[in-house]
């Protein structure tokens, strides 16, 4: 005797046909970049040590240089003070941007980036999240030195000191892509930082960031003249003690844009060819 066995047709449904963007919009790469900025903050979170420059080191280069050079460059702390806090800034945010090539380098090397990868995101994304997250570095240390000054006994100009902090954070976040930039080229994030220090400690200590440029001889004050460090300094002078936005200020601005026009597509191309 046999069976007869009724067969049905299997059912059979088709996704909805979707237009797949062959890059991501700028919409899509603002949301991935905070995404990845997102990520650097929880990462600083839980690694306290990451802030140990940008606290431990305006305390102590503010209060060690006014001491210091205080008496023996303009005669008292006092007088001092409206020198010393401009230079302190360039520099505790130069060290801090050097700090976001590094991070950067060990991630690559620890195989983070490797991840993002195989992500469909913005390949600009895993470099400017980082850069977004280490603005608040550039304004912890900007503000713990200018706290610091005014704890000495500095009294700047009130609307100067919040447009000399913005200036600082914002030249931390523009030369932080120099650093960016070496950290796709270099082979380790010794490299990185051994080269961020050799650029770091001449454009911070040849300018008039400590003493005047006057003292120096003919050819190093050239030098220091057409030093950026030095021009973001001179603006910072200019907005805090007198509280004028002055051409120094605004060739700052225009420096800081250059640099954010050069060296960011450079580094999206390297970390382009690394990945």
């Amino acid at each position: 005797m046999s069976t007869l066995v009724e067969t049905h047709p299997i059912a059979t449904t088709y996704a909805p046909e979707r237009t797949l963007s062959p890059r991501p919009g700028v919409r899509e790469t603002v949301d991935q970049s905070l995404a990845m900025a997102g990520r650097s903050l929880k990462k600083m979170r839980r690694n306290m040590e990451q802030f140990f420059d940008v606290t431990i080191q305006p305390l102590l280069f503010t209060a060690m240089f006014a001491y210091i050079f205080g008496g023996a460059v303009s005669g008292s702390v006092q007088d001092y003070l409206p020198v010393v806090i401009s230079g302190v800034l360039a520099q505790t945010a130069l060290t801090a941007c050097m700090a976001t090539g590094t991070q950067m380098r060990e991630d690559m090397d620890k195989g983070v980036f490797d991840r993002f990868k195989s992500l469909p995101i913005a390949r600009v994304a895993p470099l400017i999240g980082p850069a977004i997250a280490d603005l608040l570095r550039y304004a912890i240390a900007a503000t713990l030195t200018i706290g610091v000054g005014i704890a000495m006994g500095y009294r700047p100009s009130p609307w100067g000191t919040v447009a000399a902090w913005v200036l600082t954070v914002f030249a931390g976040w523009s030369l932080a892509w120099i650093f960016t930039w070496l950290g796709t080229v270099a082979r380790s994030a010794q490299a990185v930082q051994g080269i961020g220090m050799m650029i770091m400690f001449p454009l911070t200590f040849l300018s008039s960031a400590y003493v005047p440029a006057s003292t120096m001889p003919g050819w190093l004050e050239s030098f220091v003249k057409v030093n950026p460090v030095n021009l973001v300094i001179e603006s910072l002078r200019d907005l805090m003690n007198d509280g004028q936005v002055t051409m120094h200020v605004l060739w700052a601005v225009v420096g800081c844009l250059v640099v954010i026009a050069v060296f960011l597509p450079l580094a999206v191309r390297s970390y382009g060819k690394k990945m």
